[in-house]
């Protein structure tokens, strides 16, 4: 059968298409490695050391204790280089003055959102470092104080971190170490005048709540250590966190430092999606920490 110009011109538009389905399929498949999901649970305890002068001007310590969510995943639109973290920590304290006839407890819970851009070094080494931003709210509370027992707490932050990681082997077991530091740089947070009653605020006292942060009056550094220990499918985490803290403003001076050690699971998961166990092991994967 003889081709016309037309069915000639079919034929190509149809072979062209099936060759950039084809180059697309292959492209497609170079382009998007695979990206495990990095959750941890860990348990933190230790011990607190406050100032809350809103509530007294004593110095309190005692213990502490943390339940922390960490999320780490590498970013789709360029996973090589850019890390996206997201963490949730629920801490509680039971301090008590140097007389040991009062008691202060607090309670808060932190939950953050970080993107760092990821730069390998030589010797096994990998430095995360880049932005994030939080909010923390929580609360003290003294039992001593009858017109104001409680100081309530507040703050949205925008924070510089950084991480250091270092990939390595005991023996056979793969071990992670990490440091990471966050550090606030400006936000906003809330504090009262000095001596100012929440019942005031209640009935319409709001002037001068809300405070803009930087360093010189809102501080925190917050330094987490951690090992990683991987046993096949099963990761074991250890550590120690420092978190610092201190704020003065209104003539309200805050400060809190807890020392804790950590304890934990981690767990890397993958979303194959419609990915076959054949594509899977084909495909190059891109851990966020390891």
């Amino acid at each position: 059968m003889k081709k016309t110009p037309l069915n000639r011109f079919v034929a190509l538009v149809a072979a062209a298409g099936m060759a950039l389905s084809a180059f697309a399929a292959d492209s497609g498949a170079e382009e998007a490695p695979l990206r495990p999901v990095l959750s941890a649970y860990t348990l933190e305890a230790g011990g607190a050391s406050c100032t809350e002068t809103y509530l007294s001007p004593l110095h309190y310590s005692g213990v502490a204790f943390a339940l922390t969510y960490e999320r780490m995943q590498s970013m789709r639109f360029n996973p090589e280089k850019w890390v996206m973290r997201l963490d949730g920590r629920l801490s509680f304290d039971r301090t008590t003055n140097p007389a040991g006839n009062a008691s202060m407890w607090g309670l808060d819970l932190d939950l953050g959102w970080a993107m760092t851009y990821r730069l390998r070094l030589p010797h096994s080494l990998t430095l995360l470092a880049g932005g994030a931003t939080g909010i923390k709210g929580g609360a003290s509370y003294s039992a001593r104080n009858s017109n104001n027992p409680v100081a309530a707490k507040a703050a949205w932050t925008i924070d510089a971190t950084a991480s250091l990681i270092y990939n390595t082997r005991i023996g056979r077991v793969p071990l992670c170490l990490r440091y990471q530091a966050e550090l606030p740089l400006t936000g906003i947070f809330f504090c009262p005048e000095y001596g100012e009653l929440y019942y005031e605020i209640y009935l319409g006292n709001r002037r001068g709540l809300v405070h803009g942060a930087w360093p010189g009056n809102y501080f925190r550094l917050d330094n987490l250590l951690t090992a990683d220990f991987r046993f096949g499918g099963t990761i074991l985490r250890v550590g120690y966190r420092c978190d610092v803290f201190s704020s003065k403003t209104n003539n309200i001076v805050t400060r809190d430092i807890t020392h804790t050690a950590v304890l934990g699971l981690v767990s890397e998961w993958i979303s194959l999606g419609s990915r076959s166990r054949t594509a899977l092991a084909d495909a190059k994967i891109i851990s966020a920490l390891y």
